[in-house]
């Protein structure tokens, strides 16, 4: 037994050790806790090898329990003791408004559902990038100030997703979202007159809900722009199209989970999100019309250039 001062460790140990079983019960939860997502990421990172039943994912799901249950025991106290703090923590949050258990939970599960989808990513090489075609025309066009605009846009908001309950930290995401869901169900594609590139603005293209892939992108991006969101469009050649920024990892976690498992449940099903990382590690979301969901599958052309609207 070491003293150091007036501090007796192993008095401060038995103090706050837990009682049997409650130790094994608590280490035993905290073990699942960390052990999906860690199966996840072998799972998803692992070449497949066939085997009959699975059995090489079984062996490694009890391996994987095996080693985290030694690594938990050898440290119980520690863990326990550190437990105990953020418990306490969490309920201090959930009484007086910060960080809670609600909070933890959806984070959790944001964070699992994520690794089990797989989103797919597409990473956009700046430094090839040309510049943006018709950019002082289409900027001048995107009229997010106009009150029509600005008025379809809130009212986008009132027809969809409106009553979703716990998500307020994600409430613009979500009010975007609905401005996607309202424009695609309404959008009809008419080409520009033969020979012609004609830019309607977004509140010339709310009169009737037509236009080709430029006037889309635009209208889109003013209504985006309008509640609160920061949209930006990517020119292909033959293509102009719209994105979304959601913000870093945390953030497209919690984008798969509202797009998959509460707003577009049937758009989704057994589909992949796809988005683009900028040269700053944010992710935006692919909002074309010819996706029948945020983040639907791109068109299959070269981005040739980007332009952000903030």
């Amino acid at each position: 037994m070491k003293v150091f001062g007036t501090f007796n460790f192993q008095e401060f140990k038995t103090k706050f050790q837990v009682k049997k079983p409650w130790d094994d019960v608590i280490i035993f939860v905290l073990n699942v806790l960390i052990a999906i997502p860690l199966f996840i990421i072998i799972h998803q990172n692992l070449k497949d090898p066939n085997w009959p039943l699975d059995i090489d994912r079984i062996i490694i799901g009890i391996i994987l329990l095996a080693l985290i249950q030694l690594l938990l025991r050898l440290i119980r106290t520690i863990i326990i003791l550190c437990l105990g703090v953020y418990l306490v923590t969490l309920i201090y949050g959930t009484v007086f408004g910060g960080y809670g258990f609600q909070k933890v939970f959806q984070d959790y599960g944001y964070m699992v559902y994520s690794m089990s989808e797989d989103p797919n990513p597409q990473d956009l090489v700046i430094s090839k990038l040309l510049p943006f075609p018709n950019k002082g025309e289409i900027i001048k066009a995107i009229d997010f100030n106009n009150p029509k605009v600005r008025n379809f846009a809130l009212t986008a908001t009132t027809l969809h997703f409106k009553d979703i309950k716990g998500q307020k930290e994600h409430r613009k995401m979500i009010q975007s979202f609905a401005v996607f869901k309202e424009i695609r169900n309404r959008w009809n594609y008419v080409n520009d007159p033969k020979g012609e590139e004609y830019i309607a603005t977004a509140s010339e293209s709310l009169l009737h809900f037509s236009g080709d892939c430029d006037d889309h992108a635009i209208l889109m991006a003013a209504c985006i722009r309008a509640v609160g969101g920061i949209p930006r469009l990517i020119h292909t050649g033959g293509h102009i199209y719209p994105e979304m920024l959601v913000g870093h990892k945390s953030e497209l976690e919690a984008a798969v989970y509202l797009i998959k498992e509460v707003l577009f449940v049937n758009e989704s099903k057994n589909k992949e999100i796809h988005y683009h990382i900028d040269e700053r590690g944010q992710i935006w979301l692919n909002l074309d019309y010819t996706a029948r969901y945020p983040g639907g599958p791109f068109m299959s052309e070269e981005i040739l250039g980007a332009l952000t609207l903030n």
